[in-house]
């Protein structure tokens, strides 16, 4: 038995809800229904707990679900192997002792991390209480910042020295190679001289969403000096695309708030917590990633992408929607990827909105002028598509047929990626209204000019039996069957990916996400196969061996176990996984719509706590005919194939 397994047997998953006193659990038959933990409201009993499975799952705002793992990822906005430590200690597991290697490495790692916390001293002492530092110190004070906020945020001053740090910290016992690893000392080959990275700057500590330092933003105080901002270089420990400046200080208040606020400086983060925004954070990089994403849609799906007016506007959306992110040269500005956007929120089931800053004005600027305006500019954000339409359509003349076909050009193509079949009528209304024009004629360039009509259907090779090999304790749970068949076909061919994908889009189904497995370990597998088809510098299967973590090795060694699909045609590989993902999701849904059934029937027992039966009843409706719709289309899907009723 795995740790993981060992875990499960031994935390049942109805006591760790119960320790959270607002969900009040109350038993239900064999289940048990409260409320959700995760989002405000008190009227609706939407959050069901089911003992058999081990598995919880919320039929309200949140639609998320998942086993105790899951849990606990999203109670404390942590990943899969902090969920794993904090319940092996809880259940009293003991994990497998690391490797000398990994032991050594995670010594060598805690060593660097301790020369940066030592680091942020250094920077702390010249920025507050030597005379360099004071030009600085005068500078943030004049930007408004409070002597507590710079002490909360750890800022500091980098003296202008080629040597004062690297000096300071080798009188201290720190190597040159020490320095090196994390990004303070830099190095000109041509010279053969290695020197402080950052000098005469204002230093921002950044740290990971647990609080542990990565490294430095610096921004300059001489305006003559290159670049504005700089920042670590990618270290061990400073990876761009997996961090978010504040995320330490704000992780609490997002998931209290119920939104993330994601702007572009770290002084606009600052500033805005020192104004009672706390929920805000910045990216590292020129565009926001999945990983990034994903760390806040742990703690919310509502985010606000909150962007100046030069990155809003429609210079840049047209920037955005026309060439590929690779290609921006925009320093270390936020990039409005609208169709890239909208892609990680259909993946994420994400509420992305964007909100442009007034001209001139910084985040900063705007809250300390008056923080009910930056609540204004927050509760005026759009979603991205009606950003998009908004942007591209201002200041045109929405009388000159040519406008009207570019402008229709741009959105038509953002509209058919949104994954909600509801959304995608209501924009194309909303842009047919806009431009003055029948809907039927954006349809027509939606396909082509072909009138609209169904995209042809695949011949489908019917899909070969269940593999043997399977272990028997996951017969006993058809979901569990289903995923990791599903996951075995995507490892075994990852090339599959892109043309499921299309396919999925094509038939207007939700895109393959991490939503459409139900085990912790199955989300984690599927997330790390995800990165190594988009990444490009080697084979999926050469990352998968590079980047597979321990908490994921013995679950990818079953689910694999037995299986042979070498001499399996391409086609009937292809047909299997498709079919086996259809099935997989409309299992979920009749089991989803069954629990609502019991939701409704419980209802009566919550009247001693003032439910609002009616509203409850309500939701419990809205999201059964949402269900049962797409149940119609998944069963369509599968015929005559096979009924799993």
């Amino acid at each position: 038995m795995t740790a993981v397994d060992e875990i499960k047997t031994r935390i049942h998953i109805e006591d760790l809800v119960n320790e959270i006193p607002s969900v009040k659990l109350r038993k239900s038959g064999k289940n048990y229904t409260g409320f959700c933990p995760f989002h405000e409201n008190k009227r609706t009993p939407a959050f069901v707990v089911f003992p058999d499975s081990g598995t919880w799952r919320c039929f309200g705002q949140c639609n998320e679900g998942g086993d105790i793992f899951k849990f606990v990822m999203k109670r404390d906005g942590c990943d899969f192997p902090q969920a794993l430590k904090i319940l092996a200690a809880k259940a009293g597991v003991e994990l497998e002792p690391l490797t000398p290697q990994r032991k050594e490495e995670d010594e060598h790692q805690e060593k660097l991390r301790q020369l940066l916390e030592e680091t942020v001293l250094f920077y702390q002492h010249y920025l507050l209480q030597n005379v360099q530092g004071k030009p600085a110190l005068d500078y943030l004070t004049k930007r408004g910042l409070t002597s507590e906020t710079i002490s909360s945020f750890g800022l500091g001053y980098a003296p202008p020295g080629w040597d004062t740090l690297f000096t300071h910290f080798a009188e201290r016992g720190y190597t040159q190679e020490d320095l090196k690893e994390t990004g303070l000392l830099s190095e000109n080959p041509e010279k053969e001289r290695l020197y402080d990275r950052f000098r005469n700057r204002i230093m921002i500590p950044i740290r990971d969403a647990q609080g542990r330092m990565a490294g430095f933003g610096a921004r300059i105080l001489d305006p003559n000096d290159v670049p504005k901002f700089l920042n670590s270089p990618q270290t061990a420990l400073f990876d761009k695309g997996r961090l978010l400046y504040g995320m330490d200080h704000a992780r609490k208040s997002i998931r209290e708030k119920d939104q993330a606020v994601i702007v572009e400086g770290y002084l606009d983060v600052i500033l805005l917590h020192q104004a009672g925004f706390t929920n805000t954070v910045s990216p590292m990089g020129t565009a926001l990633t999945e990983d990034q994403l994903r760390q806040l849609q742990r703690l919310t799906r509502k985010m606000i992408l909150a962007l100046d007016a030069d990155a809003a506007g429609a210079k840049a959306t047209m920037r955005g929607l026309e060439i590929a992110r690779q290609s921006l040269d925009r320093g270390d500005e936020v990039v409005f990827d609208a169709r890239g956007l909208l892609h990680e929120e259909s993946r994420l089931r994400a509420d992305l909105r964007v909100t442009a800053i007034p001209e001139g004005m910084d985040p900063d600027e705007v809250v300390l002028r008056n923080p009910a305006e930056w609540e204004a500019i927050l509760r005026n954000a759009k979603p991205i598509v009606q950003h998009v339409m908004d942007t591209l359509a201002a200041g045109r003349d929405l009388n000159d047929p040519k406008a009207k076909d570019e402008i229709a050009r741009q959105i038509i193509p953002l509209i058919e990626d949104l994954a909600s079949p509801i959304e995608r009528d209501t924009y194309r209304s909303r842009l047919a209204v806009l431009l003055h024009v029948n809907e039927e004629s954006l349809l027509q360039l939606q396909t082509g000019g072909t009138g609209g009509g169904k995209p042809a259907s695949r011949r489908r090779v019917k899909p070969s039996r269940r593999e043997p090999g399977i272990p028997p304790a996951e017969l006993k749970n058809p979901l569990r069957l289903l995923e990791n068949h599903c996951l075995r076909l995507l490892l075994f061919k990852p090339d599959l990916f892109s043309q499921l994908e299309d396919e999925l889009k094509n038939n207007r189904f939700p895109a393959l996400s991490v939503d459409d497995f139900q085990s912790t370990e199955s989300q984690e597998a599927f997330l790390l196969l995800v990165e190594a088809v988009r990444q490009l510098d080697v084979s999926v299967q050469e990352y998968l061996a590079d980047h597979q973590p321990e908490t994921l090795q013995t679950f990818l060694q079953e689910i694999n176990t037995g299986i042979s699909l070498e001499k399996t045609p391409d086609e009937r590989i292809y047909d299997d996984l498709y079919d086996t993902l259809t099935r997989l999701r409309l299992l979920q849904i009749r089991e989803a719509i069954d629990t609502i059934r019991f939701l409704v029937s419980d209802l009566a027992a919550w009247q001693e706590d003032q439910i609002d039966q009616r509203e409850s009843l309500r939701e419990y409706y809205r999201k059964m005919d949402d269900l049962t719709g797409e149940r119609f289309r998944l069963e369509k899907a599968l015929q005559p194939e096979i009924n799993l009723q």
